[in-house]
């Protein structure tokens, strides 16, 4: 196992532990699994877009801290999570440089999505890659059970025009996502507008 791998399956141990044992439970849509999601979707894209052995190990450790900041308060989650990792990364062998490029991969991935560099693009895109695939409906209903947490009186045709609205309005980044997944996303776009019309 090189020294790369051996990092990453540090880093890997020690946050997912405290996403497994510490994240509230009412997070149906931001839990362990999805981290777990986002990391093997960040790897695929990063496949498909020739991403360097260095440059992978940041996007992957990335990918695991992104939603951290959970674990102290979803408000500026994304901010909290760039403090947490920034603490916690200095005791991998990470410089200054590299923690903050995985700090803009966070921030990357705060809605409005806006990433500006290439990994930034990965990880933006491997966040929300599920809009345009089967797992779109599946996902969608555990992120509406976590609103409900914040907001109860919600309907789920209320839910469905936020999501209408959204799912307009955003953009993939990679060449992989807009060829592979854009066109699943604007047929899971289209259906959801049919059962809002039907309603």
């Amino acid at each position: 196992m090189t020294l790369l791998k051996i990092m990453f399956e540090k880093v890997y141990q020690k946050i997912m532990s405290q996403l497994e044992n510490s994240l509230p439970s009412w997070l149906h849509y931001h839990s362990p699994e999805h981290t777990r999601y986002v990391l093997d979707k960040a790897i695929l894209i990063a496949g498909k877009e020739n991403v360097s052995d260095e440059d992978l190990l940041l996007l992957k450790i990335a990918a695991v801290y992104h939603d951290s900041g959970f674990l102290i308060s979803p408000k500026n989650h994304e901010k909290l999570g760039c403090q947490i990792a920034g603490n916690e990364l200095q005791e991998f062998d990470l410089d200054a440089l590299q923690i903050k490029k995985i700090c803009g991969m966070i921030m990357a991935t705060r809605i409005p999505q806006k990433p500006k560099t290439f990994l930034e693009k990965i990880l933006a895109d491997a966040d929300l890659e599920y809009l345009g695939t089967k797992k779109f409906e599946e996902f969608g209903n555990l992120l509406y059970q976590e609103r409900l947490h914040f907001h109860p009186e919600m309907s789920l045709e209320e839910w469905n025009e936020i999501q209408i609205d959204f799912m307009s309005n955003h953009r993939y980044h990679t060449n992989f996502c807009k060829e592979h997944r854009q066109p699943k996303k604007m047929a899971n776009l289209e259906k959801i507008k049919r059962a809002v019309d039907s309603e």
